[in-house]
């Protein structure tokens, strides 16, 4: 059920990119080609084939596939991982307009043409979550800020048109505060396995009024944790 290997380099050593468009959009796509992606897309037992079948659905030159991926999306209970990247492919594909989908135990009302395609594409409040946590990281540890952004990547997949994220829309500096809190505490347990929670809320300023905010952000990255250990992708 898996897909055959990528494309092999030829003379003239094409780019990464090129190779990448190649394996995941090739010349000939007859209807069982198609049929494949979408059954891999739908059926198959592993995230990442998943994923690779959705990657691989955004160059399908078919007119039935986002009608497919709509329905999909909103008639499936799927892995919150696999929403995103749903939405993602159908703006790729240039469709537009909202899909309902239940997301985290709550029903969402997206705008496919809104669904972010990279970290640029998120509201300021997002990304001002994450540069709080670089540049705190960055005097600790320097590898650590890279791995607190691909960390906050992976968070708002999940996180993605549910509560916790409308939360941190806040243009409110405490809002902010109290993500990149839970955020760079989540960093920490992931890269060290440990971490000291009384003084990551001194370093953001987390004060007991805040204690509820900071409580809420926390508790919206454990569920992520617990998500990615529950489908054994963590």
């Amino acid at each position: 059920m898996a897909f055959p290997g990528g494309a092999e380099e030829e003379d003239g050593e094409p780019s990464e990119d090129d190779l990448r468009r190649t394996a995941l959009s090739p010349a000939e796509q007859d209807e069982s080609y198609v049929q494949q992606v979408l059954y891999i897309m739908k059926n198959h037992p592993m995230l990442d084939q998943q994923l690779l079948a959705l990657e691989r659905a955004a160059h399908l030159r078919s007119s039935e596939v986002d009608e497919t991926i709509r329905r999909w999306l909103e008639q499936e209970t799927l892995h919150p991982m696999v929403q995103f990247k749903a939405l993602q492919c159908l703006r790729r594909r240039g469709d537009a307009g909202v899909v309902r989908l239940e997301r985290l135990g709550e029903t969402a009302e997206l705008e496919i043409e809104r669904t972010p395609l990279d970290l640029d594409d998120y509201p300021e409040p997002v990304r001002l979550i994450l540069e709080r946590v670089e540049g705190v990281t960055e005097t600790m540890d320097p590898t650590l800020p890279h791995f607190a952004r691909e960390l906050w990547k992976e968070c708002l997949q999940y996180l993605y048109g549910s509560s916790a994220y409308a939360r941190m829309l806040s243009e409110e500096e405490a809002v902010v505060d109290s993500y990149a809190a839970a955020l760079h505490l989540t960093l920490l347990l992931a890269v060290y396995g440990t971490a000291e929670e009384e003084k990551i809320r001194h370093t953001y300023g987390i004060t007991d009024e805040l204690r509820f905010r900071y409580e809420q952000a926390c508790r919206a990255m454990r569920q992520i944790t617990d998500l990615q250990e529950g489908s054994g992708d963590g």
